[in-house]
């Protein structure tokens, strides 16, 4: 089993979601998204393997950045992508991914689903 997890440290769902995961006996692959950011084809993956009809339900809509860009009136999924390739904060964490399917840990236990 390959699991990755893209995940932010600060952020204390996204070390519970790293804990259960641990709890479970899987050591993810840590793909650490803020220091890494993600390009435009791996948020669309994500998106795919999420199973979202939109960009939009990956972004963190409460967001400094989302806001100050105005994000909220944007209609254009491609331009949604670069606003997370430039502001990775936008991205909602954690997600993790397992042959092809992934899972939001929003809660932390939804990405039990996936293993």
């Amino acid at each position: 089993m390959s699991v990755t997890i893209y995940h932010n440290p600060r952020c204390s769902k996204s070390r519970e979601t790293l804990a259960l995961l641990q709890s479970k006996a899987v050591e993810p692959n840590i793909v650490e998204y803020l220091k890494t950011p993600l390009t435009r084809e791996q948020i669309s993956t994500l998106v795919s393997q999420l199973g979202f009809s939109s960009v939009r339900e990956l972004m963190r809509t409460k967001e400094d950045a989302y806001k100050e860009l105005n994000l909220k009136d944007e209609s254009s999924e491609s331009a949604l992508v670069d606003a997370m390739v430039q502001n990775p904060k936008l991205i909602e964490r954690p997600i993790v991914v397992n042959n092809n399917r992934a899972a939001i840990g929003r809660p932390p236990v939804n990405v039990l689903s996936v293993l």
